[in-house]
């Protein structure tokens, strides 16, 4: 009997348990569809949302969208096979409603969201995540590596530590660190593969010699056997994550400097990639690194132009050496690795295409990574005014540092030193006009003050003194400025500006002395007047350029007041600034425009 009753307890109490478990599960669903906000067939998730934000404020033009189209760009359609139709034939009202359809089935879809929705080529960057990061930080940076390879950039993750011992807790903790990103990338949805087999070798590549580049070789080279992990990684979908391991002569694994590791993966991996093309190996992914990313706490480079404030676009040919002179002491405490990763920037970009880029940028700044991808462009160009850029809200001390191979810029002053072959080209080509050589040639002998030339002729800025006998002194006036087609985009317009700037208005302040062959900031700056045709589609970025315009018939006026002079001025004036016209500045658009009117055009 007491068997009976505690076996009937017994089914009691695991009845009543089941029951306050169906009902708590029955509570639960009942609360979670409660929860569930209504579906309006959008089926779009917070994280697809903000990746189609970033997408939108990156806000590409026209020129952007085609170079990423040239990476990225839809896939080719094959042709398909015609195949007979064996059908039956349709009454004649179910025909008319076919055919009435068929026009909606051929929906037009613009070639950038194709690219963007199915990216044909998968391209690689090389990524440098300086650790350590808390949990949320590689959240974010997670993130930006998940929406950067929906947009058909594929990262090879490179982790580095702060401390670099070689010993056995200093390697398990860089694993760790290693397995936190893996883990981190694989919760925003991504696959990730930790490879911690060295995939570099010490010591400078076979054939690689200190003459080849103006810098050191890199203190480690890989061969082709060593990016079998990366590729097997890359061929399944999946992310690698590399610890900074190398082997020694001794082919011991031993903990390295991760920028040796980089700059040993951007050299292997463009060789890897010319050697695939030319033997025609089909990949998925093309291993020629197209950018290179340094995520830190840092952000990017601080400049003494900017009073701290990080680089906006450095130009590696011509201003390397200069920001490391001016690199000040305070600064190798708030940003200790700065100068070590432009030197990586500078290594790496030397073996990447020209079309590349580099970006340094803070774990608070992940979307600032797509809009790198998409324009390749610094997040405010580097040519406008420099007060609007200290006022600019979008200039923080997170804010990224673009770094490109970029071109080296000089200064000239004679007509002797042109190469008017390539001048000429320059010019034809930039404006698809034919030049009147003499006539062009010949009135700068008369008038020339300097050119800025980029490169080999790539672009040029040519600036002459024009007379006037209502002032003191001659107006400077730019009489061409030009850039080849191919180098549009490539922030040659910028460093050319920038250099131009550095020559006239800008002159005399002490973020003008930079190394271009011109005055070094040294002298009395001049305002720049220059003319445009009014339908000129240029006159948009003139305008963001310019302190001020005025239409003039079918031309319009443009100029750019010296800025020290006005410095000068609301210095003396203190609180009451400036005022709408100053006395120096009465009549001067009545001179300016009836001696820029009266130049004579040189084109045929």
């Amino acid at each position: 009997m007491l068997s009976l009753a505690s076996t009937s307890h017994r089914v009691a109490t695991s009845v009543q348990c089941q029951r306050k478990q169906a009902f708590k599960a029955f509570y639960a669903t009942i609360r979670s569809l409660r929860q569930q906000p209504v579906s309006d067939g959008n089926d779009t998730t917070p994280a697809d949302n903000d990746f189609i934000l970033s997408i939108l404020r990156a806000n590409p033009s026209v020129r952007d969208a085609r170079g990423y189209l040239a990476s990225f760009g839809p896939r080719p359609q094959k042709s398909k096979l015609e195949v007979p139709d064996l059908t039956l034939p349709l009454a004649p009202d179910i025909q008319q409603k076919e055919t009435s359809v068929e026009p909606v089935a051929e929906t037009k879809t613009t070639p950038i969201i194709d690219a963007i929705l199915d990216p044909v080529v998968r391209r690689t960057a090389l990524v440098k995540v300086q650790a350590p990061f808390t949990d949320v930080q590689l959240e974010s940076i997670a993130r930006g590596m998940v929406y950067l390879e929906k947009l058909g950039l594929v990262s090879v993750m490179v982790v580095e530590v702060d401390n670099a011992r070689d010993t056995q807790e200093d390697r398990a903790a860089v694993i760790e660190e290693v397995m936190r990103v893996v883990s981190s990338l694989e919760r925003q949805g991504s696959r990730a593969r930790p490879v911690l087999g060295a995939v570099a070798r010490l010591g400078p590549g076979p054939h690689e010699s200190e003459d080849a580049h103006d810098f050191p070789p890199p203190e480690a080279h890989t061969v082709p056997s060593d990016l079998t992990p990366i590729r097997s990684a890359l061929r399944a979908g999946e992310i690698p994550v590399i610890p900074p391991f190398a082997l020694d002569s001794f082919c011991r694994s031993v903990r390295v400097d991760a920028n040796d590791v980089i700059a040993a993966l951007a050299r292997g991996m463009a060789e890897a990639a010319v050697q695939d093309a030319a033997a025609g190996t089909h990949s998925d992914v093309d291993l020629m690194p197209l950018r290179l990313m340094v995520i830190n706490r840092e952000g990017g480079i601080p400049s003494y132009a900017r009073s701290g404030l990080p680089h906006l676009l450095v130009n590696m040919s011509s201003e390397y050496e200069h920001i490391t002179d001016t690199f000040r002491g305070t600064w190798r405490h708030s940003h200790p690795t700065a100068l070590a990763n432009l030197s990586l920037a500078r290594k790496c970009l030397a073996y990447m295409p020209p079309s590349s880029s580099a970006i340094m940028v803070s774990h608070r700044s992940p979307s600032s990574l797509i809009a790198n991808l998409i324009t390749n462009k610094p997040a405010v160009s580097s040519s406008l005014p420099h007060a609007l850029l200290q006022g600019n809200r979008k200039l923080t001390p997170h804010t990224p540092t673009l770094l490109r191979r970029g071109l080296p810029i000089r200064v000239v002053r004679s007509v002797a030193e042109i190469d008017q072959t390539k001048m000429t080209h320059l010019l034809e080509k930039s404006f698809v006009r034919t030049l009147d050589e003499n006539k062009f040639y010949g009135r700068l002998e008369k008038t020339l003050d300097f050119v800025v030339i980029a490169g080999d002729y790539a672009g040029a800025a040519i600036v002459t003194n024009e007379p006037s006998p209502e002032a003191s002194n001659p107006i400077s006036y730019l009489d061409k400025f030009a850039v080849l087609p191919s180098h549009q985009g490539d922030g040659t317009v910028d460093f050319l500006w920038v250099a131009l700037h550095d020559e006239t208005y800008g002159l005399g302040h002490p973020f003008s002395v930079n190394p271009n062959g011109g005055k070094g900031g040294q002298g009395e700056g001049r305002d720049l007047v220059w003319r445009s045709r009014a339908n000129n589609p240029v006159n948009k970025w003139y305008f963001e350029r310019s302190s001020g315009h005025v239409r003039l018939g079918s031309w319009v006026l443009f100029w750019c007041d010296a800025e020290k002079h006005l410095k000068i001025e609301q210095s003396r004036r203190g609180m009451a600034g400036l005022s709408y016209v100053e006395d120096w500045e009465k009549g001067r658009l009545a001179y300016w425009a009836d001696v820029v009117e009266k130049i004579p055009s040189t084109w045929k």
